[in-house]
């Protein structure tokens, strides 16, 4: 029984380690959809970086010899009843459309995860106060929460992003909190107790870190929800203002063109359900690389 023991714990030793950062990349990468949408992202941020050494033209520039043109070499996805060149709102939109999803984002996490952590370390009444906050703000879809605020604040780049950050909280509170609920029972946390450690030292220094693995997930999610989201209200008229470029404004103003220039809401349309997919596929590619079953596998 002792020689197996020392065979099994020799061959052990014997395997080689895994590099946790290589064992990422192959997972992530080990599928080329997933592959697809990285590049897809990576096209969009350097399209918001240097829209303006792409884009032909000047995205507010008003042409009213040149109305309502259709696709040619001079204006590759034509132009809009205002004569703006279709192609350079569209550059444009990208540093739209990826703003409002960052911040919004960033809004929506950072009080959903402070809310979430609280809730599920304190437990007892501040878990039952913050929980049934978030579930009356769950009660609502996202996007009607957003267009409630958005009526409210009224239009424009700032109150969107505000509207649909406050729209998703609900998202990573609940998430957070029953992240926090599973960690907090863990022997390390117990032992940074016993030891005398703060409250905000146990969460921020044990219970945080081992809580973000599915939380970055929905980050990634949720950046095309937010875009989409951003859309939604653009389309309907409450989100980013004229002549602001965005796509969900650019299809509402195609859509009256629909029949004879169907380009004009087929290019903005198109965008968003590309930047979209992109964004689930990296999820999903994420969810996979940071999945624990797979860490010491190649």
């Amino acid at each position: 029984m002792t020689e197996q023991t020392t065979t099994t714990v020799e061959f052990s030793e014997m395997l080689p380690s895994v590099n946790p950062y290589v064992r990422f990349l192959k997972v992530f990468f080990g599928r080329k959809v997933v592959t697809f949408g990285f590049i897809i992202i990576v096209g969009l941020l350097f399209s918001a970086l240097f829209a303006p050494q792409l884009a032909p033209y000047d995205p507010y520039e008003i042409d009213l010899d040149k109305t309502l043109l259709k696709p040619n070499w001079e204006h590759l996805l034509g132009t809009d009843a205002l004569g703006r060149d279709t192609l350079s709102r569209i550059v444009y939109g990208t540093r739209t459309s990826l703003m409002v999803g960052f911040i919004a984002i960033a809004i929506a996490s950072s009080v959903g995860m402070t809310l979430g952590l609280l809730a599920g370390y304190f437990g007892g009444l501040v878990n039952m106060v913050i929980m049934r906050l978030i579930d009356a703000l769950m009660a609502f879809p996202i996007i009607l929460k957003a267009l409630i605020i958005s009526a409210l604040l009224g239009g424009g780049l700032k109150n969107v992003m505000i509207a649909l950050g406050v729209g998703l909280i609900s998202v990573y509170a609940r998430l957070m909190c029953g992240q926090v609920l599973s960690v907090r029972e863990n022997d390390y946390v117990m032992a940074g107790q016993v030891i005398g450690a703060s409250n905000l030292r146990v969460m921020l220094r044990h219970v945080l870190p081992n809580c973000f693995p599915p939380l970055i997930v929905m980050l990634t999610l949720n950046m095309g929800a937010a875009i989409l989201a951003e859309a939604g209200l653009s389309f309907l008229g409450i989100g980013i203002e004229a002549p602001g470029a965005a796509w969900g404004s650019m299809v509402a103003d195609g859509y009256q063109y629909l029949l004879t220039h169907p380009v004009l809401s087929f290019a903005p349309g198109f965008a968003i359900m590309l930047v979209v997919l992109a964004f689930n596929l990296v999820g999903d590619g994420l969810r996979d690389a940071l999945d624990p079953r797979l860490r010491g596998m190649i």
